[in-house]
């Protein structure tokens, strides 16, 4: 992360999402200057808050594929959540202090899977001789030296065959631990987590882990074992530690359909939850300690990124103070016909990569002629027009259709197909119903 520069980022986002260059380079350069606030002197970097974003735009122009393929590009704390989902406290809905909870479990997730990673090895070491061990049996502790010499041997042969899976299916018995989970799911469903209880760490202290037989087969037996040493190498406390300095330095939230949490002016209903979402939600942009099972987290430089398609609305009817924490707006572009037949074709997995290699398994070799995506664009740009323009994803709809006999009958008859303007054309009307 340390070396990403915005035109890096939107290079990487080039080859997922068509147009939409200015939402690109201003995320590009959000991103670089969060890395660039972690080189000052710490005393400044308290002061440099995070640049948050607003994207509004149509839908299906791409707000939510840059979200989803920036989860992939970064190695920090993400998390998509949608603002329709959180409701003003005390009215049905979730708290949105939860958003908070959650961007902590995926980073401590993330600490975790990584640090497994580094120990896998040594783990995988040690479920290896375990696994010798029990295989050997009581014979182990044979003294005899030729004894010893021929059980070497036997255990030279099963390490060989362990490692080639040869013993994988085998059944075997071996002791692993029996947490007893007892009743973690009613506690959190009653909230408790949220008041900063670690539920997982109090059963357990409550009703340890025991030593329980278990017959298996040795495939198994070896995952068990190594995910059981794998834990008692991690240090929770370490892993804790790094989650939530990530979460604090460098989590990324991208906050969905906050258009729709803008109320109408109404004093009473629902506008008056979807306005308390605003209010809720200042204090957790603004900067705020929230408890979690795992500790309190500070929110201070958590990067908010919103979206919103704002079609009788606009983000200047947000309530001034959730306006000023956003002070970056871009305006995406709508799309056009040539756009989609860039969407179709261009990026990394386009839809036509997308359907040529699902039939190529059933043996149906699919080609896309250059007039055939001419007319799916401008199929797709009629019908938005015609009907509810839903942007890129009516392109999903008119693939579908239009290949749904292929698709149909691919097994039973595979060949070669070429989609060119012509076949378009003579399912366009049966498409367009």
């Amino acid at each position: 992360m340390d070396a990403l520069t915005p035109r890096q980022v939107v290079n990487f986002l080039d080859r997922y999402v068509v147009g939409q260059s200015a939402a690109k380079r201003v995320i590009g350069i959000a991103l670089r200057n969060r890395l660039r606030r972690q080189k000052l002197d710490p005393a400044m970097a308290q002061d440099v808050l995070p640049k948050n974003i607003i994207l509004a735009g149509p839908t299906g122009v791409g707000k939510t594929e840059l979200a989803r393929r920036l989860a992939l590009l970064l190695k920090a704390p993400f998390l998509k959540v949608e603002a329709t989902k959180y409701t003003e406290v005390g009215y049905f809905g979730k708290d949105v202090e939860t958003i908070a909870r959650d961007l902590v479990e995926i980073s401590v997730s993330m600490v975790q899977d990584e640090e497994t990673a580094r120990v896998q090895e040594a783990a995988g070491s040690f479920a290896e001789e375990a696994l010798l061990d029990a295989m050997a049996g009581e014979e182990m502790f044979a003294v005899d030296e030729e004894e010893r010499a021929e059980l070497a041997k036997r255990r030279a042969s099963l390490r060989a065959q362990l490692r080639t899976g040869e013993l994988d299916e085998e059944r075997i018995t071996i002791s692993i631990e029996d947490k007893v989970s007892g009743n973690m799911d009613v506690f959190s469903a009653m909230g408790v987590e949220q008041m900063g209880i670690d539920m997982e760490s109090f059963m357990n202290r409550v009703a340890p882990p025991r030593e329980v037989e278990r017959t298996m087969t040795v495939g198994r037996a070896r995952d068990a074992l190594v995910q059981r040493e794998a834990g008692r190498m991690l240090d929770k406390d370490v892993i804790v530690r790094e989650a939530i300095r990530r979460v604090e330095e460098a989590g990324i939230v991208f906050l969905d359909e906050l258009d729709k949490v803008i109320g109408a002016g109404s004093s009473s209903g629902p506008d008056v939850s979807r306005g308390g979402v605003q209010r809720d939600l200042l204090p957790l942009v603004e900067g705020c300690t929230v408890q979690t099972r795992h500790g309190p987290v500070r929110t201070d430089h958590v990067l908010f990124v919103a979206a919103g398609a704002f079609h009788d609305t606009s983000p200047d009817d947000l309530m001034p103070e959730l306006q000023g924490r956003f002070p970056l707006r871009v305006e995406l572009d709508e799309l056009s016909g040539a756009d989609f037949e860039r969407i179709l074709t261009e990026p990394e997995h386009a839809l036509t990569k997308q359907y040529r290699a699902l039939l190529a398994t059933d043996g149906v070799d699919i080609t896309f002629d250059r007039s055939g995506v001419e007319e799916i664009a401008a199929l797709a740009a009629r019908l938005n027009t015609d009907q509810a323009d839903i942007g890129a994803r009516r392109l999903h709809m008119v693939l579908e259709k239009l290949l749904d006999e292929i698709s149909f009958n691919a097994q039973e008859e595979g060949g070669d197909v070429v989609i060119d303007a012509r076949y378009v054309l003579s399912r366009a009307e049966a498409i367009s119903r």
